[in-house]
């Protein structure tokens, strides 16, 4: 082994890792919210099973990241995704206590927060990239020691939203701004409007008061509906 290579080698490795852990937070946060509903134990299969697929997927993506960088449309669509889950996730927040799902909602669960992690990991995948200097087995490496990391991050934001129903708000708000800064950094975007910095921010911020306004709006027409049949009981 040449000298100076194992050394590069721990420090490419340590950068991997630290970049994963730094940039999973918004992923774990939307594979909290995506099982919020489920029950306690088709939530942690889920988030299992969802992380899993996820990193398999963004190791194929890593290791064509380069391509990414010229694909319009990614962050674009990707934003708009993860504000509608943000919307969703708010609109169920009146829905009763969580009961065990029938199959085709775990996997509809998986689906989510698949298709959800990967239209967010567009930074985690440049970045990781980057770090690993095209290095296939560090690339994998880095990104198989994410999965516990966000599998536990996951399971206790979830935890946190069944018991303090503040957080759901919070994470929505987080996943509104996270959802517009996708769609103004698409490359298509900027090239058409040239947003700036605080053209930006003006649409984060908008983009978490329509998210907090709409989904609440939502959930109470929800609980307003499901409460309908009981007061028409009692009028008999």
């Amino acid at each position: 082994m040449a000298a100076g290579t194992l050394p590069r080698l721990l420090i490419d490795v340590f950068s991997i890792v630290l970049i994963d852990l730094l940039l999973a937070g918004d992923n774990a946060l939307v594979i909290a919210l995506a099982v919020r509903m489920m029950a306690p134990e088709q939530r942690k299969v889920a988030i299992r099973l969802g992380a899993a697929a996820s990193v398999v997927l963004r190791v194929v993506l890593t290791i064509l990241a380069a391509r990414l960088l010229g694909v319009d449309y990614l962050n674009l669509m990707g934003g708009v995704f993860v504000i509608w889950i943000a919307v969703r996730v708010l609109s169920d927040a009146s829905a009763p206590p969580p009961v065990p799902e029938a199959r085709g909602r775990l996997l509809d669960a998986v689906w989510l927060i698949v298709v959800a992690d990967i239209t967010m990991s567009t930074d985690n995948v440049l970045a990781v990239a980057g770090a690993a200097r095209g290095s296939v087995p560090l690339i994998v490496f880095g990104l198989c020691v994410s999965i516990p990391f966000v599998i536990f991050s996951s399971d206790l934001i979830a935890r946190l939203m069944d018991r303090y129903p503040a957080v759901l708000y919070f994470g929505a708000a987080i996943l509104g701004r996270v959802g517009a800064e996708m769609i103004f950094t698409d490359g298509l975007v900027v090239r058409t409007f040239h947003p700036s910095e605080t053209l930006i921010y003006a649409a984060e911020g908008v983009s978490i008061l329509g998210v907090l306004a709409v989904g609440r709006f939502l959930s109470v027409r929800a609980r307003e509906k499901a409460s309908v049949p009981v007061e028409a009981l009692h009028g008999r």
